[in-house]
């Protein structure tokens, strides 16, 4: 988790188009992984009894730091929102860019797929409140983009302080692909230093964007933002600070993990924890389920056990966290979800005798 003429029917599609994938597959796949978490839980009841009971005595002061966490990660993701419309020109209060990312929040993670429909209801809701078109698709894609290089950060840094133990094979690929990654960075940012170079990047890019409308659209976008940054705060230097929190979002959110292994007494395998969060999100980012639902508690249980977890209190850690970090926020963002909605219909109610007197 984003020229103010356009029409918003147009917008949607605009956002919706890239995230297209067949329903169908998403509710068979939703109905399928439901019954294997319902088959595993009962093959594994006596580890969900244990686990159970550990959650049953967790003491409620323990539970504030873990609430904490998972406000400040949310902080930092309405923070990002923010610095990226201000930056394009936006001028929101964060109140209601908080409770706009709240509410996409609650929609992304109630439906199949719901990140597009997410995508969707945000873009409108931007560009209800002015935000131009061009400038709420740019918002969406860079945010989204700063969002999985943080992540890929986090799983980096946690392949280097896994050691040989669980996934320690996966750290060759990490490396190598993080070499890959930056060899290509550093190509580019060579290349583009020759004028004759970036004329024919961008003479290649506009023949591509002209067989396809959505690909001109995001280009107009990121580039009218980056280009408007530019103006604001020239160099690289600036980007630093949406990045970082774009990694303060997932990082309070990994030390929200932390936090409830703290509350359920358990003891926190340090040389994987930051390996089996960010691959579970990974997994969960997929859609597969409504908000990642038996995908990331399954992944994320079966990695802590991998790192050396009973079966009993990875069970019991993964409930704990995705209560505190998806069921708890359910209600707060379809609370904010319906105050907007009904907010918006006031609006337009009175703004139609307006028209009609005008």
């Amino acid at each position: 988790m984003d020229g103010a003429d356009d029409n918003v029917e147009h917008g949607e599609d605009f956002v919706v188009a890239p995230f297209r994938a067949p329903r169908r597959l998403w509710w068979l796949g939703s109905i399928a992984l439901v019954v294997i978490a319902a088959g595993v839980a009962v093959y594994r009841r006596h580890d969900v009894a244990a686990a159970s009971h550990l959650i049953a005595a967790v003491r409620l002061p323990r539970l504030v730091l873990v609430a904490g966490f998972e406000a400040a990660s949310l902080g930092a993701l309405i923070a990002l929102q923010q610095w990226l419309l201000r930056m394009g020109g936006a001028r929101l209060r964060p109140k209601v860019v908080g409770t706009i990312v709240l509410a996409a929040n609650a929609v992304a993670g109630a439906l199949p797929g719901g990140a597009a429909f997410a995508a969707a209801w945000m873009f409108t809701q931007l560009r209800r409140r002015g935000v131009g078109q061009v400038l709420a698709g740019a918002v969406l894609a860079v945010s989204g983009v700063l969002s999985m290089a943080a992540l890929f950060a986090l799983l980096v840094t946690g392949a280097l302080a896994s050691g040989p133990a669980g996934l320690g094979a996966l750290r060759p690929v990490v490396l190598g692909l993080v070499a890959v990654l930056g060899a290509m960075v550093g190509v580019v940012a060579g290349l583009s230093r020759f004028e004759p170079v970036r004329r024919r990047f961008w003479r290649l890019w506009r023949r591509l964007g002209v067989r396809s409308q959505q690909l001109r659209n995001i280009e107009d976008g990121l580039l009218a933002l980056v280009r408007h940054v530019h103006a604001v705060r020239p160099g690289l230097r600036p980007w630093w600070q949406p990045f970082t929190l774009a990694l303060l979002n997932w990082a309070c959110d990994a030390a929200c993990l932390l936090a409830c292994a703290w509350a359920l007494g358990i003891g926190i395998p340090w040389r994987g924890i930051l390996v089996a969060y960010t691959l579970a999100q990974m997994t969960g980012s997929l859609r597969l389920t409504p908000g990642g639902l038996g995908v990331v508690e399954t992944s994320l249980t079966a990695l802590l056990v991998l790192y050396g977890l009973r079966t009993d209190q990875a069970i019991a850690l993964t409930l704990l966290y995705r209560t505190a970090s998806y069921w708890a926020l359910q209600p707060i963002g379809w609370a904010c979800w319906l105050g907007l909605t009904f907010s918006s219909r006031r609006a337009d109610h009175r703004a139609g005798p307006d028209r009609h007197t005008g």
